[in-house]
């Protein structure tokens, strides 16, 4: 049988709240603090506060049973057992992760320890963290045989972050205690033996019975490392997949099969190869400067993540060039722009790509009509509605008119669009395409001139043209 723990989760953003509500999934009991009181009520009541799948489900099956909200972090410390820290760790105006969050809460914590807890940092924090919550803990008063802290990343994609947690590639323990390590083998135990998926109506994933997810025990210097070094490599992969793709443009060549082929070498493998505007969102750009931080502070050069830095701005550049090359002028042009989110299937706009290209065209005298299926309340509190931006209730209302459509997100309804509608839609049928959805040869058939990432500018004109070269020859 397995031993249920009580848990708090002290933050309740993406990390804080997925972990609760998947923790309560799991079988423990879970008290997710908040010192914003706005957010507790919002939860209690219900509101998952994020677009994310299979949260609303779960937070509607267990809030006020296994999960209870609540801004009384000191009555969670006396009454859990493990108290996960999933709070903010922004990046400073030096590239540094601002930690002043973490303190805030290990200072709070030490202030209501009097008999042994294990304290988790789940936030992504840069390597010695761990030594720092400890130190200030222990300057709080605490006996060090009161507490361990383990280091316990998360892997968690936005969009599918309840299912990444309940079916994870891997789970990272860094503990340099058996003591701690074993609380959290046995928190993690539903997981790793299986059990979880014996139950009825579990979130379906990748594990089963018999592929459960591996516990990876390390050394917390070493969990630490990991989480940067693994949201670094990716940034890598991204930024050099982009890089690629402008060389394939370069030389009339197709990144796609170029992605193809290299993706087939099980050395590199397929995913994040996929070229596009740019990476984005609440960790790659913070995460990729504060490991370079990091490594700089230390001596060791990681000047390679300058150049990744630089292949992602770039790549915003180059899409507005497209835009600009497509329509010769761009200042007074009406432009029709799917997708505001940094990704699909999320309403998370930090970093996003698809904003920062959205204010260069207005800045170059674009008018703007934006839709998202998820994020434009969130967009409208950053980008008011104005005389050069407009939300869009749906695809055809923002194409209305339009000079040119811009796709900027991977939501798959922005790859399943009536291109016969569009077609009437659109002033000029003109589709420049930053996730690569469509394929060339379908838009031309269907009368649009199609430009995409990595990939030649496709035309009806320049069909009709190379169809006539072949007749001649």
């Amino acid at each position: 049988m397995i031993e249920k723990t009580s848990i708090a989760v002290v933050g309740s953003g993406y990390v804080g709240l997925v972990a609760a509500v998947c923790f309560a999934e799991m079988g423990h009991q879970v008290i997710c603090v908040d010192n914003d009181q706005r957010k507790v009520s919002a939860l209690s009541g219900g509101d998952t506060l994020i677009h994310e799948n299979h949260l609303p489900e779960l937070l509607d099956r267990y809030r006020n049973t296994l999960v209870r909200f609540t801004t009384d972090l000191s009555e969670a410390v006396r009454t859990c057992e493990a108290i996960f820290i999933a709070v903010g760790t922004p990046q400073s105006e030096t590239g540094d992760a601002d930690l002043s969050y973490v303190e805030a809460v290990a200072c709070e914590i030490a202030r209501s320890l009097t008999s042994y807890k294990v304290i988790v940092e789940k936030s992504t924090v840069p390597v010695y963290t761990n030594e720092w919550i400890r130190r200030a803990i222990e300057r709080n008063g605490v006996a060090r045989n009161l507490f361990d802290v383990v280091s316990n990343p998360e892997f968690l994609r936005e969009g599918t972050a309840v299912s990444d947690f309940l079916h994870p590639d891997r789970i990272v323990v860094g503990a340099d205690s058996k003591r701690a390590a074993a609380v959290l083998n046995s928190i993690y135990a539903p997981l790793t033996t299986g059990d979880y998926y014996k139950q009825p109506g579990h979130i379906a994933g990748s594990c089963n019975v018999n592929n459960p997810p591996p516990l990876l025990n390390t050394s917390t210097k070493s969990a630490e490392i990991i989480k940067h070094a693994s949201n670094a490599f990716l940034a890598v992969k991204i930024s050099f997949i982009n890089a690629v793709s402008n060389l394939c443009e370069a030389a009339d060549a197709d990144v796609e099969q170029v992605a193809k082929g290299i993706g087939l070498d099980s050395r590199i493998g397929p995913k994040f190869l996929r070229p596009g505007i740019g990476y984005g969102g609440s960790c790659f750009p913070k995460d990729v400067a504060a490991f370079r931080s990091v490594a700089e502070q230390m001596g060791i050069d990681f000047s390679m993540l300058n150049e990744v830095e630089k292949i992602n701005a770039n790549q915003k550049a180059r899409f507005l060039n497209k835009v600009r090359s497509a329509l010769w002028t761009l200042r007074g042009k009406r432009i029709a722009v799917l997708g505001l989110a940094f990704k699909g299937d999320t309403d998370d706009i930090r970093e996003s790509p698809a904003i920062d290209i959205v204010e260069l065209l207005i800045a170059e005298g674009c008018t703007v009509a934006a839709f998202d299926p998820a994020a434009m309340k969130r967009t409208q509190q950053e980008l008011p509605a104005g005389p050069q931006l407009r939300y869009a209730s749906d695809i055809f209302d923002a194409a209305n008119d339009a000079d040119a459509l811009l796709i900027l997100t991977d939501w798959a309804e922005f790859g399943q669009i009536d291109l016969d509608r569009l077609s009437t839609v659109l002033r000029y049928p003109i589709v420049v395409d930053g996730r690569n959805l469509y394929e060339p040869s379908v838009m031309v058939q269907h009368g649009f001139t199609y430009l995409s990432v990595g990939r030649e500018v496709a035309s009806p004109a320049k069909r009709e043209k190379e169809g006539i070269h072949a007749v001649a020859s």
